[in-house]
């Protein structure tokens, strides 16, 4: 999420946007864990920071399509 910010390629860019393999394994490595309940109180933060980015990049997402719907659609002249 940081590198989609640092570039700072506006609404495309947040909309294709995708974490990092690295990023996406770990989350998967900490909800198996927690599944099992062999999860940290350290890896339970990690996980609950992670759920946290996920939810505002899905905001962001959100927000962003609709900006480029906006910037889409034909402008009315009156």
């Amino acid at each position: 999420m940081i590198e989609l910010i640092a570039q700072g390629g506006g609404p495309a860019s947040v909309v294709t946007f995708r974490p990092s393999d690295v990023a996406q394994e770990r989350v998967y490595e900490l909800i198996e864990r927690k599944r099992d309940g062999t999860i940290t109180g350290d890896e339970s933060n990690q996980l609950f920071h992670y759920t946290e980015l996920e939810h505002i990049l899905r905001m962001a997402k959100i927000r962003a399509r609709a900006v480029l719907q906006e910037n889409s659609a034909p402008s009315s002249s009156v």
